[in-house]
């Protein structure tokens, strides 16, 4: 197998691990910076293939990762799903939020697929340009995080709307779940199909739930999708990310069927090792913040998640997405420490 991020997800170990970084391509870098004010819009940006080409494939140029991750926006289904998304400058996502079951059972019960085809298009088109070395992944936001930007219409600081709404109305959030499990799904399938080699789930927000939650919300709305994209695409590789989890890891690998899990900066090495690493491969987990330090201080912080996982099958990344003051000579410093250059 040619593409060491593939080999790691079926369970080898490899030295060095492979690298990407969520959020890779962003701004942090000035190329990215100069085609996002060329393309005005941020939904233009992402739905103009052309420039989501460009964008994916700026960070591959420059460092050569080993991993290319499709270029769009977890609220890409929402807004197939007929609720109004925009992105404001210097706040971020806004929707229309979703107050009641009626509102939810105004949306679409289907993604509209002519509004996601250009995001196939994309991956279409980067995957014939990546070698044959440099894998691409693709992704969508898991059903509980996108859920709690579509009834809060908004990110807050604890999803506070969203677990309000699913311990008052249960049966209406488990009805938008079921919505968006269907349509992240075939969402998932179509970018497999498109050409991704693998898919991560991004569960942002899972750390907030308390633990009967998570599995009510978080793993079960993971294993039901994961199963119907094995349905259509038997052996499909998943990344899971359930950001914030701490123990409830060795839960998530154990009950829903992923290849691998990302871990955020916050998690125990040792617990890992002995509870989820032992099962599926793990990717993490440096410190954003640390690579924006660099120095010493990220030389230690390398060295530290090499030391924890490197023996197992293992992909390097951080333990969140990039942040854009990150100077991008701590990225090239970063690269050459895993790599032994």
């Amino acid at each position: 197998m040619n593409k060491a991020l593939l080999a790691v997800l079926e369970g080898a170990a490899r030295n060095p691990p492979p690298v990407w970084m969520m959020r890779q391509a962003g701004r942090y870098l000035p190329e990215y910076r100069a085609l996002r004010e060329k393309a005005g819009d941020f939904l233009n940006l992402i739905f103009t293939p052309e420039y989501a080409v460009e964008v994916t494939l700026q960070p591959i140029r420059r460092f050569g990762f080993d991993a290319a991750i499709l270029f769009s926006d977890i609220l890409v289904i929402p807004h197939a799903l007929g609720q109004p998304v925009r992105f404001a400058v210097g706040e971020g996502p806004r929707l229309t939020p979703l107050a009641d079951a009626q509102a939810i059972g105004r949306l679409a019960g289907a993604v509209d697929q002519d509004v996601l085809a250009p995001i196939y298009e994309t991956v279409r088109l980067v995957k014939a340009k990546l070698d044959t070395g440099t894998a691409l992944l693709g992704f969508c936001g898991a059903p509980w995080t996108v859920a709690s930007y579509m009834i809060a219409g908004q990110g807050t600081p604890d999803q506070g709307p969203a677990r309000l709404f699913a311990y008052r109305q249960p049966a209406a959030f488990a009805a938008l779940m079921d919505v968006l499990v269907e349509a992240s799904a075939a969402y998932l399938i179509r970018q497999l199909q498109a050409g991704a080699d693998a898919v991560q789930i991004f569960d942002t927000w899972a750390g907030v739930l308390p633990p009967a939650e998570f599995s009510r919300w978080c793993i079960e709305p993971t294993r039901r999708i994961v199963t119907k994209l094995r349905a259509q695409i038997p052996g499909a590789k998943v990344i899971g990310f359930p950001r914030g989890a701490g123990t409830l890891l060795a839960r998530y690998v154990e009950e829903g069927p992923v290849d691998a899990v990302g871990l955020d900066w916050t998690v125990d090495g040792g617990f890992v090792r002995e509870w989820v690493q032992s099962r599926v491969a793990v990717q993490g987990n440096l410190d954003p913040l640390v690579l924006v330090a660099g120095g010493a201080g990220l030389e230690r912080g390398v060295d530290a998640v090499l030391e924890a996982f490197a023996g197992g099958p293992f992909i390097f990344n951080l333990g969140h997405g990039i942040v854009p003051e990150t100077p991008i000579a701590h990225v090239e410093a970063m690269l050459k420490r895993i790599r032994g250059k």
